[in-house]
């Protein structure tokens, strides 16, 4: 009987806030999503939300995100085409940033250096965006 109680429990869920600061403009949507260590860098990262771009800082909640570590990845798609576009030598076109806000250098952070905790009942944290090209 005990484990049928278990069973019917339902499983523990935060919100996790991001406020994205510096996005430089109101084209498009800011993407964003919370990665495990398998699907860090990936697009198969199970959670992601989205929210209207905004000249400055811009707030995206994922809901349900069950409490655990993560690292969140996310950028700012302009021109609304759901891809992070790169130009030359594979330099991303569009701004992008790091859970911790992670150092970019030749290359995107490892997990470990991005990688937060996310807990009940809700988490919030900042990311600031980067941009390697002029508009």
């Amino acid at each position: 009987m005990a484990a049928i109680v278990a069973l019917s429990v339902p499983a523990a869920a935060a919100d996790l806030s991001v406020v994205v600061k510096g996005v430089r403009n109101g084209d498009g949507r800011v993407l964003l999503a919370v990665c495990t260590a398998a699907t860090f860098l990936t697009p198969d990262c199970a959670l992601q939300a989205s929210a209207p771009a905004k000249g400055g800082a811009v707030t995206v909640v994922v809901h349900d995100v069950p409490p655990g570590r993560y690292a969140v990845q996310t950028y700012h798609d302009e021109n609304g085409n759901k891809t992070l576009d790169r130009g030359l030598f594979g330099i991303p076109l569009e701004g992008i940033g790091f859970s911790n806000d992670a150092p970019i250098r030749f290359g995107p952070p490892d997990y470990a250096v991005a990688e937060i905790s996310v807990a009940e009942p809700a988490t919030g944290t900042a990311i600031t965006l980067r941009y390697f090209t002029e508009r």
